[in-house]
C-alpha cells in the first residue's frame, strides 16, 4: 500500500476504550502528513532535477563525443595533409634537382659546341691567314718578277739603272685586313 500525505490525514483508528488521545493522535498525523508531503515534493523536484541532469549530462556526452571525434579526424586530416605535403616538396625538390641537373648538362655541352666553334673558326682563321700570306707572296714575287722584267727591257732600250726591290710585308698586310 502506498502511502500518501491525503491517506495519513484521512487515517481513521478504531475506538478502544483506553486508546490514545484522539487529539493527539490526530495532530501528529497532521504533522506527520505535513512532513510526508514537504519530503514528497522535495523528492518529486529531485527527481526532476535529477531527470534534467541526467539529460544535460547525456547531451554533455554526446557533445564530447562528437568533439572527441571532430578532434580525432582533425588530427588525421592534419597526419594526411603534412604527409602529404611533405610528399610534395619531396617531388618538387627532386624535380628542380634533375631539371637543374639537365640545364647543367644542357649548359656544359653549350659551352662544349662553343668551344669547339671557336677553335674550328680560329683554325680557319689560320688557314685564311696562311693562304692569304701564300697568295700575297707569289704575287709579290709575280711582282718583283714583272718590275725585273719590265726593267731588263728598258735597260736594254734605254740603258738605265735597275729598280730596286720591293719590300712588302705580309704581316702587316694580313693585321690591315683584319
Amino acid at each position: 500500500m502506498k502511502v500518501s500525505p491525503i491517506s495519513i490525514k484521512k487515517q481513521e483508528f478504531n475506538k478502544g476504550l483506553r486508546g490514545y488521545d484522539k487529539d493527539e493522535v490526530q495532530a501528529f498525523l497532521e504533522k506527520l502528513s505535513d512532513e510526508f508531503e514537504t519530503l514528497q515534493k522535495e523528492n518529486e523536484t529531485l527527481k526532476k532535477e535529477l531527470e534534467e541532469a541526467a539529460a544535460k549530462l547525456s547531451d554533455f556526452r554526446k557533445i564530447e563525443k562528437n568533439l572527441q571525434d571532430t578532434l580525432l579526424k582533425a588530427q588525421e586530416s592534419s597526419t594526411k595533409s603534412i604527409e602529404s605535403i611533405k610528399k610534395q616538396s619531396s617531388l618538387m625538390i627532386k624535380e628542380a634537382e634533375i631539371k637543374s641537373s639537365q640545364l647543367l648538362e644542357k649548359a656544359k655541352e653549350s659551352a662544349n659546341e662553343i668551344r669547339s666553334a671557336v677553335i674550328n673558326l680560329r683554325e680557319e682563321r689560320d688557314l685564311i691567314i696562311a693562304n692569304l700570306k701564300s697568295i700575297i707572296n707569289s704575287q709579290a714575287r709575280l711582282l718583283e718578277l714583272k718590275v725585273e722584267d719590265a726593267g731588263e727591257e728598258e735597260i736594254e732600250v734605254k740603258q738605265i739603272e735597275q729598280p730596286k726591290k720591293i719590300d712588302i710585308n705580309i704581316d702587316e698586310v694580313v693585321n690591315k685586313l683584319l
